[in-house]
């Protein structure tokens, strides 16, 4: 499809967090326009009674699923994408591209004929660009394997520790202890320690890359703020500081989102971007790779649309040109 026609869009679940981002960036991206929003608690109301932000700025409505539609974005809560797809395949054209932001298919890419390609766009660009299904990573596994992978095809590492924390978007809209504000506020504490979800998808990209078993030991965190995650990667190496920062600064040469800093990180610079930062420190054999990104952009929905830029032939960054909060 030439670059300079607007493809038709459409968003299945369109009330949680990832939605509301993907609906900001879509109504400004120059080769988009939004065909429908759909919601199964609150069809015909305007998207501007749950995303309200929104006001003055477009008159959409929660409806069914409708066509035409280029692409849909499926923003659906982890595990019912494959059910959603069940229900409503002979209602889709073959011909629609399809983004799941859930998990179903990160690990089990295969389903029926279609075979979802897992979207980590820095390492999977050519395979994205011929693709019609894809897999979103999630926002921790975003973060972890744009810090693990560049080392891992260049040396031999047996074992990674882990330890990242992140916004409270990240659990979604529904009403937990753990999420509401007496809870949060001024506190900060593990959950998932060393099992949550992403190891799975995390562990299958290590084992195409790495030259060795290498296990992924991962906690994480809470923490008082809305969104943002925050990474730190430990390992041992002999590999100098040097060249440590030449491997990272080689595989992200490139790329529109993710760049090595010659300085400490933090949050604020990456929030609201569809940036990723890393900062490498060394202490005798010890490394520590420090990641920042936005779990709501660059972990979700800023992903997902860099992925759509790709399989549509766009400009990678097009509609992403976002700046950070820094204050």
């Amino acid at each position: 499809m030439p670059n300079q026609n607007k493809i038709k869009v459409g968003i299945v679940g369109g009330t949680g967090f990832t939605a509301g981002e993907l609906i900001r960036i879509l109504l400004y991206h120059p080769n988009v326009e939004i065909s429908f929003v759909t919601s199964q608690s609150l069809q015909g109301a305007l998207i501007t009674e749950v995303h309200k932000d929104l006001i003055g700025e477009t008159d959409l409505k929660f409806q069914e699923l409708a066509q035409p539609a280029d692409v849909i974005f499926l923003c659906l809560p982890h595990g019912e994408s494959k059910n959603w797809l069940i229900d409503n395949e002979k209602r889709i054209s073959s011909d629609v591209k399809i983004i799941d932001l859930g998990n179903d298919f990160r690990v089990d890419e295969v389903w029926k004929d279609k075979t979802f390609i897992y979207g980590l766009c820095e390492f999977n660009k050519e395979a994205i660009m011929k693709a019609s299904y894809i897999a979103n990573p999630g926002c921790f596994a975003t973060a972890i394997q744009l810090g693990m992978l560049p080392v891992l095809k260049e040396e031999e590492i047996s074992n990674v520790y882990c330890v990242g924390v992140t916004g409270s978007t990240g659990a979604g809209k529904a009403l937990h202890q753990t999420t509401n504000f007496n809870w949060r506020s001024n506190n900060i504490s593990p959950y998932k320690t060393l099992t949550h979800q992403h190891i799975a998808e995390i562990e299958k990209s290590i084992s195409l890359v790495s030259k060795v078993p290498t296990e992924v030991n991962f906690v994480p965190w809470r923490g008082d703020f809305p969104r943002g995650i925050f990474i730190t990667l430990q390992f041992k190496s002999k590999k100098t500081i040097g060249e440590l920062n030449e491997i990272f600064k080689y595989q992200y040469k490139y790329s529109k989102f993710v760049h090595v800093s010659p300085s400490p990180i933090d949050l604020k610079l990456v929030a609201n971007t569809n940036k990723a930062l890393v900062y490498i420190e060394k202490v005798d054999d010890n490394v520590a790779v420090h990641v920042a990104i936005d779990n709501l952009l660059k972990g979700a929905s800023g992903q997902a649309v860099q992925n759509m830029n790709l399989m549509f032939g766009f400009e990678e960054h097009a509609g992403l040109f976002l700046k950070p909060s820094v204050f």
